[in-house]
């Protein structure tokens, strides 16, 4: 719901937002379809639900998963089959011929089939999959696709040895598939939505954090005044991100640390086994490209709060764009509790 309202507060409208979501509840359809967003449907049951809350609209979507897993290159880059996303095969033909008999006339398809891939070939290979859906779709049942959504999952390079994606030569990879699949079809007026949220944030995204404390046990810890509820992905995923130390950047990588957080979890480690330059109380490290999955996962597990998040503009000047939490915001959500114990 908060998404669907923030979507509107930066000024996008209608259906410039694709509503995807998956146990989801009654209220947050009903809002979707009020402001018009495009619903993308996780699963055939929901199909009932969306007709009684609010009716199915004229355009709508659904979301395929296809099973098994995907591979590129001979190489497994998901589990699809382990994900708890999408309808199948057979559910989403029969949820097509549903929703056609219950008033929808614009039909989209939407997969999201791997994660973070760093690799030309994956939307390319996801095109071809979802445009070859479509036309046996259309032939099935006969219902008007308006558009396919390829979804996220280019990637960034985390680590620095990876070269990154290039973009242009996965646009033509998508441009090949559509002529190829769709064209000779009669379907080259459908329209192709991505998301490629974490491609265009990520990289642009930085935790700033200070050395705080030095820990020499079995292992060498650095102890920095972040933590998990900043950053979660290292904890959650055991996931890279490089860490830079301010003005030790040509020093010698000549110490082994764990770098980690306050939280009372062993995984609160932003790196473990890092090499890095001999790191100092007060030192500034940058945790980079946090830009897609940091302040928005963030939580506060150990009363710990979201720190504030600051601007940098191409001149050099920055703003802050969002304050840090306050115990008074942490205790908020309790008003009135105190006045009865």
């Amino acid at each position: 719901m908060t998404e669907l309202m923030m979507s509107e507060r930066c000024g996008f409208r209608n259906p410039e937002i694709m509503f995807s979501s998956n146990d989801t509840p009654e209220e947050e359809f009903r809002y979707a379809n009020e402001i018009g967003a495009i619903i993308n449907l996780d699963d055939i049951t929901h199909i009932d639900m969306l007709k009684e809350v609010c009716g199915i609209p004229e355009t709508i979507c659904c979301r395929y998963n296809p099973g098994g897993t995907f591979s590129i290159s001979n190489q497994i880059m998901d589990n699809p089959g382990d994900a708890k996303y999408g309808m199948t095969r057979p559910q989403i033909r029969d949820a097509f011929i549903r929703l056609k008999e219950l008033g929808a006339r614009n039909f989209g398809i939407h997969s999201f089939l791997a994660s973070n891939t760093v690799s030309n070939e994956y939307y390319p290979k996801l095109a071809r999959i979802l445009f070859q859906l479509a036309r046996e779709l259309r032939e099935e049942t006969g219902v008007k696709i308006t558009f396919i959504n390829l979804s996220g999952g280019i990637g960034i390079p985390y680590t620095p040895d990876k070269e990154p994606n290039d973009i242009m030569a996965i646009g033509e990879g998508v441009r090949k598939a559509f002529e190829e699949i769709l064209v000779p079809a009669g379907m080259g007026d459908v329209s192709i939505y991505t998301e490629l949220g974490r491609f265009m944030l990520a990289p642009y995204g930085h935790l700033v954090t200070t050395a705080i404390h030095e820990k020499h046990i079995h292992k060498e810890y650095v102890g920095v005044d972040a933590c998990a509820a900043n950053l979660m992905r290292p904890a959650m995923y055991g996931a890279y991100h490089h860490i830079t130390v301010l003005g030790k950047e040509n020093a010698p990588c000549d110490m082994v640390y764990d770098v980690t957080g306050s939280l009372c979890e062993n995984n609160d480690k932003f790196a473990i086994d890092r090499r890095l330059p001999k790191i100092d109380k007060g030192d500034i490290l940058v945790i980079h490209d946090t830009g897609a999955h940091g302040f928005s996962m963030g939580y506060n597990y150990n009363g710990r709060l979201r720190s504030a998040e600051v601007l940098l503009r191409e001149d050099g000047s920055f703003m802050m764009i969002r304050r840090a939490e306050t115990p008074d915001d942490y205790f908020a959500t309790l008003e009135g509790f105190w006045d009865k114990i």
